[in-house]
C-alpha cells in the first residue's frame, strides 16, 4: 500500500511540474511602463547626453549640431511633406523585396534542410553569402541592370535570402526527429510534412531567420540607396543621407539616420515582437 501511495505522489508531483503556473496577468498600465519607460529613459539620456557634449564644444558645429537643429530638419520635412514621401520610397521597396526574399528562401530553406546533397552542395555557399557585406552587391547590381529599381532589388535579395533560408535551416535542425518520423508513419506527404511539422515545429528558428532577413534587407536597401543615386529612381531614405554628405549638411544627415533608425524601430516593435510574444505564448513560455 504504501509503494502504491508513493508512486501516486510521485506521479502528482511530475503532472504538478507539467502544469504551468498560473499567475495574475499584469495591469494594462504596468505593461504600457515596463514596455515604454526602458527606451524611453534610454532616448532621453541620450539626447542629454547629446546636448551636454554640444554645449561643451568639443567639436565644431558643422560637425556636430545640436539635438534641436536637427529636430528642426525633421520636424521641415514632415511639414512639408517630403519626408512621407521619402519614407514611403525607401519602405515600399524594402516591404516589397522582403517579401520576393521570404517566397524565395522559404522552399529554399526547406529544400536545404531536408536534402543532403542540396545542403552539401549550397549550405556553405548560402553561409557565406550571409557574411558577404551587402554593399558588395550594388556595384555589380548597377553594370547588371544599370540606374534601375531591379539593380535595387537585387541588391535587397542578396541581403535577404541568406539569412531567412539559413534560419529556415537551424529551426528545422533542432526539430525532435520523433516528429518527422510520426509524420511519415501517418502517410504525410512532403507538402504536408512542411506545411503541418515542419515550419510550425521550426517556427522560432524561422522567426529569428526573418527578423534577420529584414534587417539585412533594410541594410541593404540603404546601400544600394547611397550609392545608386539617380532621378529616375526617387528620393529615397539612402539618397537623402547622400544628398546631404554632398552638401556637407550635418543636420540632414543626422535626419536621414534618425529616419532611418525609426523604421528599424517601428518594424521591430510593431511587426516582430509581438510575432515572438506570440509564438513564446503558444509554447507556455510567454508571460
Amino acid at each position: 500500500m504504501a509503494m502504491v501511495r508513493d508512486d501516486r505522489s510521485i506521479q502528482d508531483d511530475l503532472d504538478a511540474l507539467d502544469t504551468p503556473l498560473e499567475s495574475a496577468p499584469p495591469s494594462r498600465w504596468r505593461r504600457i511602463i515596463r514596455v515604454v519607460l526602458p527606451p524611453l529613459v534610454a532616448f532621453v539620456l541620450f539626447i542629454a547626453v547629446w546636448q551636454a557634449l554640444w554645449a561643451l564644444a568639443f567639436w565644431p558645429e558643422y560637425q556636430l549640431p545640436a539635438p534641436l537643429t536637427v529636430w528642426a530638419a525633421i520636424s521641415d520635412r514632415f511639414a512639408d511633406g517630403e519626408a512621407l514621401s521619402i519614407l514611403w520610397t525607401s519602405l515600399h521597396r524594402a516591404v516589397l523585396g522582403f517579401g520576393v526574399a521570404v517566397l524565395i528562401a522559404t522552399p529554399l530553406g526547406l529544400v536545404v534542410a531536408k536534402v543532403k546533397v542540396v545542403r552539401a552542395a549550397i549550405g556553405p555557399l548560402l553561409s557565406g553569402l550571409q557574411s558577404l557585406p551587402s554593399v558588395a552587391w550594388v556595384p555589380a547590381a548597377i553594370l547588371w541592370f544599370g540606374l534601375t529599381d531591379s539593380a535595387i532589388y537585387m541588391v535587397v535579395l542578396l541581403g535577404a535570402v541568406p539569412s531567412i533560408a539559413n534560419g529556415l535551416v537551424a529551426g528545422i535542425d533542432q526539430i525532435p526527429p520523433i516528429l518527422p518520423k510520426v509524420a511519415h508513419v501517418l502517410s504525410a506527404g512532403r507538402w504536408a510534412l512542411a506545411r503541418h511539422v515542419l515550419l510550425p515545429a521550426a517556427l522560432p528558428g524561422y522567426l529569428a531567420g526573418l527578423k534577420q532577413g529584414w534587417a539585412f534587407s533594410w541594410r541593404s536597401l540603404m546601400a544600394a540607396e547611397l550609392i545608386a543615386v539617380s532621378p529616375q529612381l526617387g528620393f529615397g531614405l539612402g539618397a537623402l543621407l547622400d544628398n546631404g554628405r554632398a552638401l556637407n549638411d550635418m543636420p540632414m544627415v543626422i535626419a536621414a539616420i534618425c529616419l532611418i533608425l525609426l523604421v528599424g524601430i517601428g518594424v521591430d516593435l510593431l511587426v516582430f515582437r509581438p510575432l515572438e510574444r506570440a509564438v513564446l505564448r503558444a509554447r507556455g513560455l510567454g508571460c
